[in-house]
């Protein structure tokens, strides 16, 4: 009876001892893998080229549209008043700055010149029109591929008006009906002339559009202090330039980088001078480029900085 007391323990021994065994060599549960956080994404800065008005002076703009191509800076908005409008549509049709270039030194005073007697205007600016749509191959603005906008004025209420769809000469020539020059640009049962009187550097619009960083050219005269020997023109400029002042100094201040290429004391109707205007726009925009480059950082720094807040809990 020991004997069999004594093997029933030694058996139950061994069985504790071989189930201890086995828990202890059993493969421990695996600890639940770490969630990995997504990456957080960012987006580049949406850059925008603000061109100015001033007539033949809005040849500057293409000597700084081929110093930014050159450098690699190629804006996702194109916003444009009066000359600006004209250039901007241009690119933003998807030229490039030497075809832009081509275009601009190639037209002629023929090409844009429909002259009429009114005591409105003595240009119909209908040439202007069609210039403008046979260099865009006449395709419509929404059809661009940059986002583009032209401003103009309403002439009976002296409100801005933004153009980002539709006939692209037709908007262009809205733009550049400078009064009494240009007749006013009939749309529909509303008339519109330059934009300039509202809007000379267009800064506000390319905000209002998205834009994250906002380079302005800046052409317009300022007003001279000499006034003596005054023809109709120089009347009527300088009229224009003392009412645009507080204008351009709101809206450059909403700017990131500014340009300003020295055409001030051109002759804002003289072809002649366009390669010179080309060169200066060049040279001026070519020591710009380093603030280009760091609004452009800063902005994308900016961005980065706001994606990682959003990202966390």
């Amino acid at each position: 009876m020991k004997i069999k007391v004594f093997t029933l323990f030694s058996l139950g021994l061994s069985a504790l001892f071989l189930a201890s065994c086995a828990a202890f060599n059993r493969d421990p549960t695996p600890e639940p893998a770490a969630p990995v956080a997504e990456p957080v994404k960012v987006r580049e800065p949406v850059v925008a080229l603000v061109l100015g008005g001033g007539g033949v002076k809005g040849f500057a703009h293409v000597g700084v549209i081929k110093v930014l191509e050159s450098q690699g800076i190629k804006p996702q908005i194109v916003v444009g008043t009066s000359a600006g409008s004209f250039v901007g549509a241009l690119y933003a049709s998807g030229m490039s700055a030497f075809e832009l270039q081509r275009a601009a030194l190639n037209m002629t005073e023929n090409d844009i010149r429909d002259l009429t007697l009114s005591s409105k205007g003595f240009l119909i600016g209908e040439k202007l029109q069609q210039f403008v749509n046979v260099q865009v191959k006449n395709k419509p603005i929404q059809a661009f591929p940059l986002r583009y906008a032209a401003v103009a004025t309403d002439l009976a209420s002296g409100e801005k008006v933004v153009f980002n769809y539709g006939n692209t000469g037709q908007a262009v020539r809205a733009s550049c009906s400078i009064p009494n020059v240009f007749l006013p640009t009939q749309i529909g049962n509303r008339q519109y002339v330059d934009g300039g009187l509202v809007s000379p550097v267009p800064v506000n619009t390319a905000r209002d559009m998205g834009a994250d960083v906002v380079i302005a050219v800046d052409i317009s005269a300022r007003p001279k202090k000499g006034v003596g020997n005054m023809g109709w023109w120089g009347l009527l400029d300088q009229s224009i330039n003392i009412l645009s002042q507080q204008a351009i100094k709101a809206e450059l201040a909403r700017a990131d980088v500014v340009i300003q290429p020295s055409v001030q004391h051109a002759d804002a109707l003289n072809l002649d001078q366009r390669h010179e205007f080309l060169l200066e726009g060049e040279r001026v925009a070519q020591g710009m480029v380093p603030q280009i480059q760091q609004a452009i950082a800063s902005s994308r720094q900016r961005l980065a900085a706001q994606a990682v807040g959003m990202a966390k809990p």
